[in-house]
C-alpha cells in the first residue's frame, strides 16, 4: 500500500511532458549505451527489460518511434568496465544525433571522447563524478538525470536494515570492488561502525555476471553473515532478480537498491524512483532531438526516496517489523 506519493525535480517540474506529435524529415539516430544490459534486451515489449520498455514508451509518447522516425543503435559493455573506453570510441565514431547512456563511469568515457555529440545520461551525482560543473546549467554537451541524491542514501540503507533487524552484528556488503571502494562504500562502512556492525566486504569479480555473483555468495556462505546490504552499481542491474534469489536461498535479511527487488521477495529496498529517472531521461533525449542544447538543460535531480518493506518476507524470516518503521514506509507488501 502506498503511504506517500510525491515527485519533485530540481528547479521545478520536468519540462518534457508534451503531447506526442508527428515528426517529419530524415530519421534521427540514437545511440543507446549501457554498462551491462544485453543489447537484445534494450528494446520495448515482450520479454525486454522493463526499464527499456518504459524508456521507449515515453519516447513514443513524445513522438519518436523506432523504425519510423528513429534509428536506434545499441551498445553494451556486458559488465566489463575495462571495455568502456573502446565502446566510447566506437559510439562516437558513428556520429549519432544523441547518445543516451547509463552510469557515471561510461558517461565519463563518452564525455572524454566527444565534446560535441549531445548526451543524456542517467547517473549518480554528476558533479561528484566530474560530468558537469552545475546541475542547473551543465554548460557542455551532456545533461541527464541523477538517481542518487548523494552518498547519504548508502549509509541510510545500513541504518534501515539495523532498525528492521535488531541485534544485527555482521553484515556482508556486496558489489563490484569499485563500488565498495568509492565514497558510497566509505559512507556505508562509517554507518556500520556507528551502529556497532561488522561490515564484511564481499567483492563481485568482473565481468559482473551470474557466475561472479554465485561465486561471491558461496564465499559469503563460508563466512556467514547476519544480513546483506548491496552497493549501488549499474553493472549489477541486469542481475537484480538473480541477486534476490541468491539472498532467499541463504535465508538472511537484506536491503536492496531497487524497489522491484523488494517486490520480488527481498525484505527491504531504499532507493530513488527509477521509473521517474527513465521517463525524464527519455524526455531529455526527445528535447535534444528537437534541437535542445544540453548545455542549457538542467541535470535533473530525483528527490523522491522510496522505502519498501515486504512483510511476507519478514514473516518468512521470523522478523517483526516495528510500527515506527512501517509508518515510514512508502509501500508495504503484504
Amino acid at each position: 500500500m502506498k503511504r506517500r506519493e510525491f515527485i519533485t525535480a530540481l528547479g521545478g517540474s520536468v519540462l518534457y511532458s508534451v503531447t506526442a506529435f508527428g515528426q517529419h524529415g530524415p530519421k534521427k539516430r540514437l545511440a543507446l549505451v549501457h554498462p551491462s544490459a544485453k543489447a537484445a534486451d534494450m528494446r520495448i515489449g515482450g520479454d525486454a527489460d522493463d526499464a527499456f520498455t518504459i524508456f521507449f514508451q515515453e519516447l513514443q509518447r513524445l513522438g519518436y518511434v523506432e523504425a519510423q522516425n528513429l534509428i536506434v543503435e545499441r551498445y553494451s559493455a556486458e559488465g566489463q568496465p575495462e571495455r568502456y573506453s573502446d565502446i566510447a570510441r566506437e559510439v562516437v565514431g558513428t556520429h549519432p544525433d544523441v547518445i543516451a547512456v547509463a552510469g557515471a563511469g561510461l558517461a565519463a568515457k563518452l564525455k572524454a571522447a566527444t565534446s560535441t555529440i549531445p548526451m543524456a545520461a542517467i547517473t549518480g551525482d554528476p558533479i561528484r563524478f566530474g560530468l558537469v560543473p552545475s546541475l542547473s546549467r551543465p554548460g557542455g554537451n551532456i545533461t541527464g538525470v541523477s538517481f542518487d541524491a548523494g552518498i547519504e542514501i548508502w549509509s541510510k540503507r545500513v541504518e534501515i536494515l539495523a532498525e528492521a533487524v535488531p541485534g544485527l552484528r555482521r553484515v556482508a556488503f556486496v558489489g563490484p570492488q569499485a563500488a565498495l571502494d568509492g565514497q558510497g562504500g566509505k559512507a556505508t562502512r562509517e554507518a556500520a561502525g556507528r551502529l556497532g556492525i561488522d561490515l564484511v566486504s564481499a567483492s563481485v569479480a568482473t565481468p559482473v555476471n551470474e557466475q561472479a555473483y554465485r561465486h561471491t555468495f558461496e564465499a559469503i556462505g563460508r563466512d556467514r553473515a547476519d544480513g546483506f546490504v548491496f552497493a549501488s552499481d549499474v553493472e549489477s542491474y541486469p542481475l537484480r532478480h538473480l541477486i534476490v534469489e541468491l539472498v532467499k536461498q541463504v535465508g538472511l535479511p537484506a536491503i536492496f537498491t531497487l524497489r522491484e527487488q523488494a517486490a520480488a521477495g527481498g525484505l527491504l529496498s531504499y532507493a530513488t524512483d527509477l521509473k521517474f529517472a527513465i521517463r525524464a531521461s527519455a524526455g531529455q533525449v526527445a528535447e535534444i532531438l528537437r534541437g535542445g542544447n544540453p548545455a542549457e538543460m538542467p541535470y535533473i535531480q530525483g528527490t523522491r526516496f522510496e522505502l519498501v518493506i515486504n512483510l511476507n518476507t519478514a514473516n518468512a524470516l521470523g522478523l517483526t517489523i516495528s510500527p515506527t518503521l512501517l509508518a515510514r514506509a512508502d509501500e508495504v507488501i503484504e
